[in-house]
């Protein structure tokens, strides 16, 4: 039996691992590099994601992919500090009791977000699908906490879709991230970069036989007799870990539902100073070409880079605005004081389907695992529901596996 896995990211190389054991695999990549949006930059003796990556501490599968590739005993758990820059000025909301010092909120506020924090575990997702997270922030913490802490970050997100995401997901970003001490979050990196999960996969692979062909986009799907052609070569079963509306564009099927998805522009500078004052991840309430200010060397130790590195995260609905990076780079050193001679290089990383937008009624746009006689999973599973993560997709790859073994045992 022969399969083809459109796309070389997360999902579609733990599928691969499981489907390789009974059956000849091809994966197309379209990038020169496997990874998706878990591909690394390699700059000197050390790597750095394109995109900003940790991960949680109830990543149980995550956890048993790194065991099984003996890289386990490199996760570290390391603190995330957090911020807000506010009036060009940087407010660190970290510690108790800095939260407290920030002006932006009043004490009620302050206690109405942290009970809204504390239950956030707790609560049931499924009625929140139908609940814009506008309506809801506003009717269970006020309009001051919507316009003051959480506008700026759906608008940075999401843009003028902002109005249409949902509940559920604004309380499950609000749970995930709620592994909090006094120090901060408790989030874990691999020492060394997650470029070692996407190499250790296609060593495993490439030792089971599997074909991987990078730089190879899928250009046609199409169905003949019992076989299906891809690109024009023929495959006893397909599976598609690219957007729903691309498999349709592709093979002509047009009932696969379309999934909302959102591009992102990804900044990665290297540079020879800290910017956000030891912040991790600092948001943009002031209007900038990006959402958020992530001090890589302010969560990972900077020795082992050499220099620091941050990134500027930005999103976009269609297309990246013309000159971003240019853009972005200029107000970057604006803002905060950073001469050219201090910036050591930069890359700009752009993926048109970066991930789902989790709109109201998003539940029931996720497809199954199997439709149209194709498989599909990735970012728009339902592991990845209502907020995605390596997690969701590593459990993704896991179950459609399961599904293609069992229809291909027969």
């Amino acid at each position: 039996m022969d399969i083809c896995i459109l796309g070389g990211g997360l999902s579609g190389l733990v599928a691969a691992l499981s489907l390789s054991d009974i059956s000849e695999v091809t994966i197309l990549e379209k990038r020169p590099v496997l990874g998706g949006c878990l591909a690394s930059y390699h700059r000197g003796d050390s790597w750095i994601e394109e995109y900003y990556h940790h991960c949680f501490a109830g990543d149980t599968h995550l956890f048993a992919l790194l065991r099984d590739l003996g890289l386990y005993e490199r996760l570290e758990w390391l603190k995330g500090s957090t911020g807000y820059y506010v009036d060009g000025k940087i407010h660190p909301l970290t510690t108790p009791i800095e939260i407290l010092l920030y002006p932006h909120l009043s004490f009620f506020d302050k206690f109405r977000l942290g009970i809204l924090t504390l239950r956030a575990k707790h609560l049931d997702l499924k009625p929140l699908d139908a609940v814009p997270a506008i309506d809801y922030i506003r009717e269970h913490l006020g309009d001051r906490v919507y316009t003051s802490f959480f506008e700026p970050l759906l608008r940075s997100k999401f843009g003028e879709r902002r109005h249409e995401v949902s509940a559920a997901w604004l309380i499950s970003r609000i749970a995930i991230r709620s592994d909090r001490g006094v120090e901060g979050e408790r989030l874990g990196y691999l020492n060394g970069g997650w470029h070692q999960v996407i190499d250790g996969m296609e060593e495993r692979l490439l030792e089971k036989g599997c074909v991987i062909e990078k730089g190879t986009p899928a250009t046609s799907i199409k169905r003949e007799g019992q076989k299906w052609l891809v690109n024009g070569r023929a495959f006893d079963a397909v599976l598609a870990t690219i957007p729903p509306q691309e498999v349709a564009r592709l093979s002509g099927i047009g009932e696969f539902a379309p999934v909302p998805y959102q591009g992102a522009a990804c900044m990665t500078i290297g540079l020879d100073r800290d910017v956000s004052k030891g912040i991790y991840w600092l948001n943009m309430k002031d209007q900038a070409p990006y959402g958020a200010v992530v001090m890589h060397t302010n969560f990972a130790p900077r020795e082992r880079y050499g220099e620091d590195i941050v990134y500027l995260a930005s999103y976009f609905s269609d297309r990246p605005a013309p000159g971003l990076k240019e853009t972005m780079l200029a107000d970057f050193r604006r803002r905060f004081s950073v001469p050219e001679s201090a910036i050591h290089w930069s890359e700009l990383a752009v993926e048109r389907f970066a991930g789902p937008v989790y709109t109201t009624g998003f539940a029931d746009l996720i497809p199954a695992y199997e439709e149209h006689g194709l498989y599909l999973a990735g970012m728009f599973s339902k592991p990845n529901y209502p907020e995605r993560s390596m997690e969701g997709s590593v459990i993704a790859g896991h179950e459609v596996a399961r599904r293609m073994a069992e229809a291909l045992r027969g």
